[in-house]
């Protein structure tokens, strides 16, 4: 848990039940307000909420397009499911939105969607998807941020001969802007996840607004980094709060509880429809009154 430096607050606009020009405004409105230092999208292929048949956009592309549309914030998928792509092809797809967003790409991971919730399964026979069991999840999981960095970092082809992944020749070019490359955040919340995560990440996230619980996860991520030698300090807390519009004091409430439980990136969700003018509103009413 890294105590010393300030906060930073960042926003998520989950890329389903609403259209394209949606989001592109809010990211938009939210690249011009410094308050706002970085924004999210998530990973799914259908939706997870609202009307199981409605309109859900691809995160990588979006993401891709929210670069090339902005200049200032950070960006990335919270989190990105390492089930859906080969991991080499995703080194290679991060490495394009860092290109393009010119070094502003936070890589967010993980195993994917638990196997013991219901609807999870859902997109992955629709597309025709894997959908191997938590054990395996997490152990490809490890191997692929290993593959993904060295693919980011190694002037050579290599080859990696895993127990879940096998490559030959692997080489990633060009490589990422962001040199050894971007920021690894990886989110979950189980045990064998947190131990990829005292291995690998820079930042992690909890995914959800339970701070209660996520400080008893981070106590054994502390935990988990000791027995590697690793500086627990050395890896940002990260936490997803749900906004509320109607109630703001209550949203207020909870980001000074997650700030005073050591969590010093802040990532504010935000409901859909988007009020006009959403961003500076969060700005106003959250983050600067928070500060206060």
């Amino acid at each position: 848990m890294n105590d010393a430096s300030r906060p930073s607050f960042g926003i998520a606009t989950a890329p389903m039940q609403v259209a394209y020009h949606d989001i592109l405004r809010v990211w938009r409105e939210a690249d011009a307000i410094g308050q706002i230092e970085h924004a999210w999208l998530f990973d799914h292929l259908m939706p997870i909420g609202g009307d199981p048949g409605g309109p859900i956009f691809e995160g990588w592309t979006l993401l891709s397009a929210m670069a090339a549309q902005t200049q200032r914030l950070r960006l990335g998928l919270l989190v990105t499911s390492n089930r859906f792509r080969p991991p080499a092809m995703l080194a290679k797809i991060a490495t394009t939105v860092d290109v393009v967003s010119g070094g502003r790409l936070d890589f967010g991971i993980g195993v994917g969607s638990r196997t013991d919730i219901p609807w999870a399964r859902r997109e992955y026979d629709a597309y025709g998807l894997p959908y191997h069991d938590a054990a395996y999840a997490v152990g490809s999981l490890a191997e692929a941020c290993t593959v993904i960095r060295r693919l980011w970092t190694e002037d050579k082809p290599f080859d990696f001969h895993g127990s879940y992944l096998s490559l030959t020749g692997a080489f990633c070019n060009p490589k990422p802007v962001q040199r050894p490359g971007p920021p690894i955040v990886i989110g979950g919340q189980a045990s064998p996840t947190l131990r990829v995560v005292a291995e690998h990440a820079d930042v992690w996230n909890f995914p959800g607004g339970d701070i209660e619980a996520a400080v008893r996860r981070g106590a054994l991520l502390d935990r988990f980094c000791a027995e590697i030698g690793r500086d627990p300090a050395s890896i940002t807390w990260s936490l997803v709060l749900p906004v509320s519009y109607d109630r703001p004091g209550s949203t207020r409430d909870s980001i000074a509880e997650a700030i005073g439980a050591g969590f010093r990136h802040v990532v504010l969700t935000l409901p859909a429809p988007y009020p006009e003018n959403v961003a500076l509103w969060v700005a106003n009413e959250l983050i600067d009154k928070s500060a206060n």
